[in-house]
């Protein structure tokens, strides 16, 4: 069936209420009050949905962030129906959060993300050109939702500049080789599991390949001790490089089961801002 798919800025009461609904078919827990999320979009902040007809089946929502002496726009929330996902519609809701952003003002939005879902990981590395250099340990504490019950909610702090080359242009960085460090193997039901050597992880390479598995939930599944042992390999491997000064910047996939983030140096992108080579 070809549906036609429309978005639009969400601004009413009844429109928070909308989005509730949607909230609690996603991710099956309590929808965020409405007199929150309607606070926050009359005072910086944006909401947006997506439309099949007059049956909302997605959204994003942002409020008003400031640190370090910036004002940016907090990414919160991006959610899709189940029957309504795999079809471009959360890349749509984010290039039209970018564009009402511009015209608030802002030049930076950021938002996080669970390191290990690499459907998540390609849109927001690769496909909208954002970078991350952050990352956050546990960072909601114990969650209860389907998707993140279970395991320490480490996340991704992405960092989306805009208005710099890096967006605009969709610059990648020209290397001819990543070096990859972190060998996968499988383990007897067939899941990648990760092998690596705490103390031979990279710090002077001028790019670096680090794998994470193509179907997260899956090994959550079926192997919950094999997917903590992701969670924390990978938090010592991020923690590290980031300390170092590496920074995301694309997502290689391959027909593997394994997915590879790609990394350089933050301070050879072109950021195009005051706080270029330095987190927020």
């Amino acid at each position: 069936m070809n549906r036609t798919i429309t978005t639009r800025k969400l601004e009413t009461i009844e429109e928070m209420r909308l989005v509730q609904s949607l909230e609690t078919t996603v991710w099956g827990s309590e929808p965020i009050p409405v007199h929150q999320t309607y606070t926050a979009i009359t005072n910086g902040g944006l909401m947006l949905g997506a439309f099949d007809g007059e049956t909302i089946v997605g959204f994003s929502y942002g409020f008003t962030g400031f640190a370090n002496g910036k004002t940016y726009l907090c990414s919160h929330m991006l959610g899709i129906h189940p029957d309504y996902q795999l079809m471009g519609i959360g890349k749509t809701l984010k290039e039209e959060q970018r564009t009402y952003a511009i015209e608030m003002g802002y030049d930076l939005i950021t938002w996080t993300f669970d390191p290990l879902e690499s459907r998540n990981a390609y849109l927001n590395v690769s496909k909208l050109s954002g970078i991350c250099s952050t990352y956050l340990e546990n960072w909601y504490g114990e969650m209860e939702d389907g998707l993140n019950k279970g395991l320490p909610s480490d996340r991704f702090k992405i960092e989306w500049w805009i208005k710099s080359e890096r967006v605009e242009e969709r610059w990648v960085p020209t290397i001819d080789r990543f070096d990859r460090p972190f060998p996968v193997g499988k383990s007897e039901q067939g899941n990648p599991m990760l092998n690596f050597n705490e103390e031979e992880i990279p710090t002077n390479s001028a790019g670096i390949e680090i794998p994470i598995p193509e179907h997260f939930q899956v090994i959550k599944k079926s192997e919950p001790q094999l997917a903590l042992d992701w969670r924390l390999k990978i938090r010592t491997i991020f923690q590290t490089l980031f300390r170092e000064g590496y920074a995301l910047v694309n997502v290689n996939r391959t027909t593997t089961g394994v997915h590879y983030y790609q990394a350089v140096k933050k301070n050879t992108i072109p950021l195009n801002t005051s706080e270029r080579g330095e987190d927020e």
